[in-house]
């Protein structure tokens, strides 16, 4: 499939411009591209503008293109109208195969030959999303995490008929758009990162539902304890560290400790009264501040950690 190449890309379409897709338009226009927006709701010109005005700042922290320019976006009526023209497509419909479908079906018919659709599902796998298409090859997954704009992590995941030539594109895209994309080789409902938050948490919940801690601890032992090796690197590469013999001394020393804490893992439902726990727990973490407020908060923290890990790495 012929396709511009990955670092030349001038123009982008942003299909769905809520809270992702909104960082996504900010982010690609500090790449200096210009972004085509399509969102059905009324309002969306005057709440993207809003959103990439507030985060511009942040934006110019941890780096963008000289030629950036906030104000190279344009907005559409339709999808169609939104991608004339463009080099690739991120596509952020609600989490409905129906509507995603139906968006590929529209757009599909104006999109020039090399151009690259990707989903920015979170759970949906590429191979259903790509069934219905007339050009399934170029339709990929290009899940982000919540704030794009700021949050390198991008999941890049093909379908059973993605050319494979378009996941190495796209992943050579998003490191040129200053991402730090991943490659799942497998797909997953939930693809990867997902899957392991989510197996955290549900040991959070159940350990919250057994009385051994509160929400606002078990957050708090999280943040202050592994989460600060986290935001320098995964748990592997952590517990190989743990040990003066590496891996090999870590299996052998604690491999069976670890077994058997597997094996004690609990389980978690989302019943009403585990919900009305999750509910109180956190409203008693936030101590109530606003969540608008909380966000602005993790961002600046967000931004001063990417800064640091900037300045370690010489990036």
């Amino acid at each position: 499939m012929p396709m511009v190449d990955a670092d030349k890309v001038k123009r982008v379409a942003v299909l769905g411009a809520g809270t992702i897709g909104a960082s996504w338009t900010a982010g690609f226009l500090a790449q200096g591209m210009s972004v085509s927006v399509w969102d059905p709701d009324g309002d969306t010109e005057v709440r993207v503008r809003d959103v990439i005005a507030g985060v511009w700042p942040a934006l110019k922290r941890i780096g963008m293109v000289d030629d950036a320019d906030p104000d190279a976006v344009s907005f559409h009526a339709t999808p169609a109208g939104a991608c004339e023209g463009v080099e690739m497509v991120q596509e952020n419909a609600p989490e409905r195969l129906e509507m995603k479908v139906a968006l590929y079906d529209e757009i599909e018919a104006v999109l020039s030959p090399e151009a690259v659709i990707s989903s920015s599902t979170s759970s949906i796998m590429p191979t259903v999303l790509q069934a219905s298409c007339k050009h399934p090859g170029r339709l990929a997954v290009g899940h982000p995490f919540n704030p794009p704009h700021l949050i390198p992590c991008v999941e890049v995941v093909g379908g059973k008929q993605t050319d494979s030539e378009v996941v190495d594109w796209l992943m050579a895209f998003y490191e040129a758009a200053g991402k730090q994309p991943i490659r799942i080789n497998k797909e997953m409902p939930g693809h990867l990162i997902n899957r392991l938050q989510m197996a955290l948490w549900r040991e959070v919940i159940y350990l919250v539902n057994e009385g051994v801690a509160s929400v606002g601890d078990a957050d708090k032992g999280i943040a202050y304890g592994p989460g600060l090796r986290w935001a320098l690197m995964g748990p592997t590469l952590t517990f190989h560290m743990a040990n003066a013999g590496g891996m090999p001394g870590f299996l052998e020393h604690f491999g069976e400790m670890n077994e058997s804490m597997w094996n004690q893992l609990g389980d978690a439902t989302l019943d009403a009264e585990t919900r009305q726990r999750l509910i109180d727990g956190v409203e008693e973490e936030a101590d109530g501040v606003p969540v608008a407020e909380l966000r602005a908060k993790r961002d600046d923290m967000l931004i001063a950690v990417l800064e640091a890990l900037a300045k370690e790495r010489g990036r």
